[in-house]
């Protein structure tokens, strides 16, 4: 794992994109196709407006998976991640195969075996995500499954998640959070290549000096990227505030 440092979160994110180009460019190169996963939520704001805009990425020999999404919400809810991802990512650039967590499907057990036939049939190139102020990889919440092989499973959300997904202007009260998400697991993203993980912003220097300097613990989700190869950190100086 490396950890780079940079003053303000509009760095943070340029040199996270200029990472992630890289990485799809390589593996269009190599392989013809790029694999990737995409995290949304107001962290990924600068990164994904930086790699949007990057150039000699072939887009449509990429294939983007879905990190997380809520049970119950349709894509044209607010705080839909579809929705996010739609406006921050696929409208622009048109990747040329999606995938999509479908949080309205009638029985959201029958859509995780769905995703988790397909993921199951590819290799990710690069994992673009970041960490909750709980520390959380994804939406998964502490304590977090580590062991699970299954590609995506169903989450409950802590209060510590559901008061930053309020906190970030997503719903109008705290009440209106779901309490329920598929998310894609712990082991699946870290079966993932490379991992490019992008945190801004002070609110995060407490998760991230849980998980970057505490035990690898399912009580600190995201600390287990410590374990992987080639994870890529990418902090502005208030997330960072607290490492020594």
């Amino acid at each position: 794992m490396k950890i780079h440092v940079l003053k303000t979160k509009e760095e943070c994110g340029s040199a996270a994109a200029d990472r992630a180009a890289e990485f799809l460019r390589q593996a269009i190169a190599n392989k013809g196709r790029a694999s990737f996963i995409t995290a949304t939520g107001a962290s990924q704001f600068e990164f994904l407006a930086a790699l949007t805009k990057k150039d000699a990425i072939d887009w449509g020999k990429t294939t983007l998976y879905h990190l997380d999404e809520y049970i119950g919400f349709s894509e044209d809810h607010p705080a839909s991640f579809r929705r996010y991802l739609k406006e921050w990512l696929v409208d622009l650039v048109h990747p040329g195969t999606i995938h999509f967590i479908q949080g309205e499907a009638a029985d959201p057990e029958v859509e995780c075996r769905q995703l988790n036939d397909i993921i199951s049939q590819d290799q990710i190139n690069v994992a673009f995500v970041g960490i909750g102020e709980n520390g959380h990889l994804a939406f998964n919440d502490s304590p977090a499954d580590f062991d699970t092989e299954e590609p995506y499973i169903i989450v409950e959300l802590d209060e510590a998640c559901r008061k930053q997904q309020f906190g970030e202007g997503w719903f109008s009260s705290l009440d209106e959070v779901l309490m329920t998400a598929v998310s894609m697991s712990i082991q699946q993203i870290m079966k993932s290549e490379t991992i490019i993980c992008t945190v801004p912003n002070e609110r995060k220097a407490k998760a991230v000096k849980l998980c970057f300097t505490g035990e690898i613990s399912p009580m600190h989700p995201a600390s287990i990227l410590r374990k992987h190869s080639n994870a890529n950190i990418y902090l502005d100086t208030g997330a960072a505030s607290l490492l020594q």
